[in-house]
């Protein structure tokens, strides 16, 4: 039986996440696979999956801040705002002159910090039990509802300039549901001259970065992190007694325990260093909110790091 934990994958470009996800399960003989995050295909970077029991962590990794790298192509608007879509509107020369390096830095100031940002309409969001880009795909109008987000980064690596156009390689600290491919567009919407995504990859989701994932042909042989290892990266970790991990396996609360825990979550782990669950507080109390299947029964998967 496939031992659970959390596999990172460095996603090549070209696939969907669904991809890698199938891939996942077919490598590991498990259907019980899922992931933290959607890549859109163009994009590469770090996809986050949850194997077996440690899918239960995926619900408080996905809200997690992230960051990415991008190149930005000014000087002409996109469809799908990225470099897939139907390039059009081409900027003047003029126009493009006029977008200097301090225009620039101007249009990523205002870029940056709490904002609010109309997502593409090619975007994963569903609207009407359907997701955005397959309306747009399938020729149909769609408006998004603007969104409150926050950039915390939004750094200019470098300008390259030529008789066509702009492109900036930037990289961005952003949080969830950010979309990197609208900043491209209102950068260049700001500027009067246009701007789409050209290149995407993300290198990290919360604690998690891209140095630690595995290519897309290693999903069966790359080391997991243990559900323990993972949920006390993410939250504040609580160390609990086997007889205090027996009561939250069994739905009981620790009684009086509130003060153990700094804030409003706690990963539970006991003293064999397996994930108990994830505890919240009840009053003065402590009661597990999720719990993980008990160890036992699944022997550890080769190379995972507890």
């Amino acid at each position: 039986m496939t031992a659970p934990g959390i596999l990172l994958v460095d996603k090549p470009g070209g696939l969907t996440s669904h991809d890698v996800v199938a891939r996942a399960r077919r490598a590991l003989g498990t259907r019980k696979i899922g992931h933290a995050g959607t890549l859109d295909p163009m994009a590469t970077g770090l996809l986050v999956l949850g194997v077996e029991g440690a899918t239960r962590l995926l619900t408080f990794i996905v809200g997690a801040d992230k960051t990415y790298t991008a190149t930005i192509r000014l000087g002409a608007h996109s469809t799908t705002d990225d470099a897939e879509g139907e390039i059009t509107d081409p900027a003047t020369p003029a126009a493009l002159a006029a977008a200097d390096d301090a225009r620039i830095a101007a249009g990523v100031q205002a870029l940056t910090g709490p904002i609010t940002q109309v997502p593409s309409a090619v975007s994963a969001i569903k609207v009407d039990g359907r997701r955005a880009y397959d309306r747009v795909r399938a020729g149909e109008e769609v408006e998004l509802a603007a969104r409150e987000v926050t950039v915390s980064r939004f750094d200019v690596h470098d300008i390259r300039r030529d008789e066509e156009g702009i492109e900036i390689d930037v990289i961005v600290d952003c949080s969830s549901g950010t979309y990197i491919r609208a900043l491209a567009r209102d950068l260049g919407r700001g500027l009067g001259v246009g701007g789409y995504l050209t290149a995407l990859r993300r290198t990290r989701v919360g604690p998690f970065d891209v140095a630690e994932a595995g290519g897309i042909d290693e999903l069966a042989v790359h080391p997991r992190l243990s559900a323990a290892v993972a949920a006390a990266r993410v939250l504040p970790r609580l160390d609990v007694s086997a007889d205090e991990a027996r009561d939250l396996r069994h739905g009981k609360r620790l009684v009086g325990q509130r003060e153990r825990i700094p804030g409003a979550r706690a990963a539970a782990i006991d003293p064999a260093g397996s994930l108990v669950g994830i505890v919240e507080p009840r009053g003065a109390d402590l009661k597990s909110t999720m719990n993980m299947p008990e160890p036992g029964g699944v022997a550890a998967a080769e190379g995972e790091r507890a």
